[in-house]
């Protein structure tokens, strides 16, 4: 049986993990493709990243840092994956690992000029999509939620961007036959959306944001929600 990985590279909210679980959980509750077993690699409590040649499919969560910060577990993930490249190993990153992956392969992370972007958004796919093995059957546009820092600024040699929004042009990006990014969280639902916008009030408001407005606005992402099983039955297909 093929093995899908998924590198949990940061931690929720103490809060939010209490009540609602941790990235892991929530990736694994979107899952529902019968025939990969699946290992959650805690990157942060010291386990060690599986061989290249072990590997089929893997999955790096999304995070509370930042990936300029370079924290050497980070680094070690980027060196994983530039050896990954060269093998037919189907990675898919969200939020921190999409911007990981970014940089592994050469482009740049840093804080989006546009500033924080935080709860449900509407994103746009282009023509590339249709052509995208994973992606292919993604709608115009779509709601999807979001709460990041950093975006993906300038994409690596060879990366095309599928899906944006007004905030950041790199929504989604395929990297390479293998490798796909998105910015936003699939594995969130409204309940975690909301927690993420509570948890992050005082933060907000110093922003400028309009608390009612955000929690108001937080909505269904029914198609956003179904990448993440998508990416697990492309695996199952391919084994």
């Amino acid at each position: 049986m093929k093995k899908l990985y998924i590198f949990k590279v940061g931690e929720t909210f103490e809060n939010t993990k209490k009540n609602l679980g941790d990235f892991a959980d929530w990736i694994k509750n979107f899952t529902n493709s019968n025939n990969l077993s699946i290992e959650v690699i805690d990157i942060l409590n010291n386990d060690k990243l599986p061989q290249i040649k072990d590997s089929f499919g893997v999955i790096i969560t999304g995070s509370h840092s930042m990936v300029t910060d370079n924290l050497h577990w980070s680094v070690n993930i980027e060196q994983w994956i530039r050896e990954a490249i060269n093998h037919p190993i189907y990675i898919l990153g969200i939020c921190y690992g999409h911007q990981l992956i970014a940089k592994a392969l050469g482009g740049y992370v840093d804080n989006n000029p546009k500033g924080k972007e935080i709860g449900t958004v509407t994103i746009f796919s282009n023509e590339r999509i249709k052509k995208d093995p994973l992606f292919k059957d993604t709608f115009q546009n779509f709601k999807a939620h979001v709460t990041h820092m950093q975006s993906v600024l300038t994409l690596p040699k060879g990366a095309k961007s599928l899906a944006l929004n007004p905030h950041d042009e790199n929504q989604i990006v395929r990297f390479s036959e293998y490798i796909w990014g998105v910015q936003f969280h699939p594995e969130f639902d409204e309940n975690i959306m909301k927690e993420y916008i509570k948890e992050q009030k005082i933060q907000l408001q110093t922003l400028g944001f309009d608390m009612d407005e955000l929690l108001t606005n937080v909505d269904k992402t029914d198609y956003a929600n179904t990448l993440i099983d998508r990416f697990a039955q492309l695996l199952k297909d391919k084994s």
